[in-house]
C-alpha cells in the first residue's frame, strides 16, 4: 500500500511513521513545508532513506492508495499564534486532497480532525449522539480551531462517493512530545524532570490519553477495513481523571504538586470531560490495548529514563 503522509513534521505523524516503518508493510511518501527538516529527522531516528520526502507542490503527480493529512497545529500556544489563519491552512490542504480524490477516486483519505469539532462545551464526554455546539453569533478566537475542523468534516460528509475517514484526536501523549507545550501532562513532565513543584488549578478534569501504539492500531484498522465515508473518535481502554493522574505521578515518579486557584493556557475552551465514549472505531476493527494511565506511565518512563 502506497501512503502519502501530509504534514510529516508533526509529532503525531512522526510517531506513526516510526511505527509504520517498523512494520515494513507499506510504502510511505512524506510531504512537508520543510522537507529538509523531515529528512534530518529520519536520519536522527535511524530511518535515513526509508521514505522519500517531498514538498507539497509535487503531491498531485504521484499515485497513492491512501492519504493521511496531519497538517495543522499540535499545542495550544500554536493554535493561539495561528489566529484566524487556521481556517486558510486547514482549507488549503484539505482542498488539495479533495481535488486529488476527484482524479483518484479509489484513494482513501484519512483526515486528522479533533475533539474540538464538537465545540467547547465538554461538561460531559462526547457520545455517538452528541450534537456539535457553535456559538455562531458570538464566535470566540479559542473556537476557531474546532470550527475549522468541523467545516472540513462537513465537506467530507458532502462527498459520500469518496472513502474519507475523519479521525478526531482528543488527547495524545508520547515520549516524543514537545515537553515545552502547555498541557497538564507536559507541565507534569517538566516538574518531575526539573524537581520543581507543579502548581495546578483545582478544576476537575478527565482526559483520555491515546498511546502511539493504539493510534497506530487505529490507523491500521481503518486502512484495512472496507471503504467508508465516516468519522471516528479516538479513545484508549479507559480515561483518567486529574486527581488519579496526579497521585499516580507522585507515587511512581515523585511528582511534587500544589493545588492553586489559577488558570493555564486554554486555547480551545474549558473542557472538564474532554474525551469520547463514542466507540464507532470498533466497527472498523480497532481495539484499544492500553488505558490512559498505562500509556502515560509507559511513555513517562521513557522520557525520564535519561535523567533518572
Amino acid at each position: 500500500m502506497r501512503i502519502a503522509i501530509l504534514g510529516a513534521t508533526s509529532q503525531i505523524a512522526r510517531d506513526l511513521i516510526v511505527s509504520m516503518a517498523a512494520a515494513n508493510d507499506k510504502q510511505l511518501h512524506l510531504f512537508a513545508r520543510r522537507p529538509e527538516a523531515v529528512a534530518n529527522w529520519l536520519i536522527s531516528v535511524g530511518l535515513a532513506g526509508c521514505c522519500p520526502v517531498y514538498e507539497f507542490a509535487g503531491f498531485a503527480r504521484h499515485e497513492f492508495d491512501a492519504v493521511i493529512n496531519f497538517v495543522g497545529v499540535g499545542n495550544p500556544a500554536q493554535a493561539v499564534a495561528m489566529g484566524n489563519t487556521i481556517f486558510e491552512v486547514t482549507l488549503r490542504f484539505d482542498e488539495m486532497v479533495m481535488d486529488y480524490l476527484k482524479t483518484h477516486p479509489a484513494c482513501r483519505y484519512l483526515f486528522l480532525s479533533s475533539g474540538a469539532a464538537y465545540g467547547s462545551n465538554f461538561k460531559e464526554p462526547a457520545r455517538h449522539d452528541t450534537v456539535a455546539s457553535v456559538a455562531i453569533n458570538n464566535l470566540a478566537p479559542h473556537e476557531w480551531y474546532g470550527v475549522a475542523k468541523l467545516h472540513a468534516e462537513c465537506r467530507h460528509r458532502a462527498h459520500p462517493e469518496f472513502s474519507i475517514i475523519d479521525i478526531r484526536v482528543f488527547n495524545y501523549f508520547s515520549r516524543t512530545q514537545d515537553i515545552e507545550a502547555r498541557f497538564l501532562i507536559t507541565d507534569i513532565v517538566r516538574a518531575i524532570r526539573d524537581k520543581t513543584v507543579l502548581k495546578t488549578s483545582s478544576d476537575y478534569m478527565v482526559r483520555d490519553y491515546l498511546h502511539p501504539s493504539d493510534f497506530y492500531g487505529l490507523i491500521s484498522a481503518i486502512l484495512h477495513a472496507p471503504r467508508a465515508n465516516a468519522v471516528v473518535d479516538c479513545y484508549s481502554r479507559a480515561p483518567v481523571d486529574k486527581p488519579a493522574l496526579l497521585v499516580a505521578m507522585q507515587d511512581k515518579f515523585g511528582l511534587l504538586y500544589e493545588i492553586v486557584e489559577t488558570a493555564g493556557v486554554n486555547a480551545t475552551g474549558s473542557k472538564p470531560h474532554y474525551y469520547s465514549l463514542n466507540i464507532r472505531a470498533a466497527d472498523f476493527g480497532y481495539h484499544s490495548s492500553l488505558t490512559s494511565l498505562e500509556g502515560v506511565v509507559q511513555e513517562m518512563e521513557a522520557i525520564l529514563q535519561p535523567v533518572a
